[in-house]
């Protein structure tokens, strides 16, 4: 069985930082993207940013870019999103996804549980 577990999320001020991880088991994601989505109060859920199997490929939504950065460990099984100048827009329940690809434009398979993000003004 499959299993996306985030950590790491919590409440910072605005320009701070947060590094979300997410722990897959059950299989490993060859050949697939893995990535973050986020989700806040009365909105529908966001793309954030996906990365490729061998993280030569890197993707961010527009509001993101410049300020997160994904990562993986294929060793570990393990994505990461470090999260910089946070804002108080930033403030979201945030998903880990896998087995999906961007350029293919197919939507993830596997979902974590969700960890919030609380960005103070």
């Amino acid at each position: 069985q499959v299993h996306l577990v985030e950590s790491g999320g919590g409440l910072v001020q605005a320009g701070g930082s947060l590094r979300l991880s997410c722990a897959a088991s059950g299989r490993t994601f060859s050949n697939s993207d893995m990535g973050w989505f986020r989700q806040a109060p009365g909105k529908e859920r966001e793309f954030v940013a996906a990365i490729s199997w061998s993280g030569g490929r890197t993707y961010y939504g527009e509001s993101m870019k410049g300020r997160f950065t994904i990562s993986r460990d294929n060793t570990d099984n393990t994505v990461y999103l470090q999260m910089n100048s946070l804002k108080p827009e930033d403030t979201a329940v945030y998903y880990c996804a896998a087995d999906f690809s961007v350029l293919e434009d197919t939507y993830p398979d596997y979902w974590g549980q969700g960890t919030q993000v609380t960005v103070s003004s």
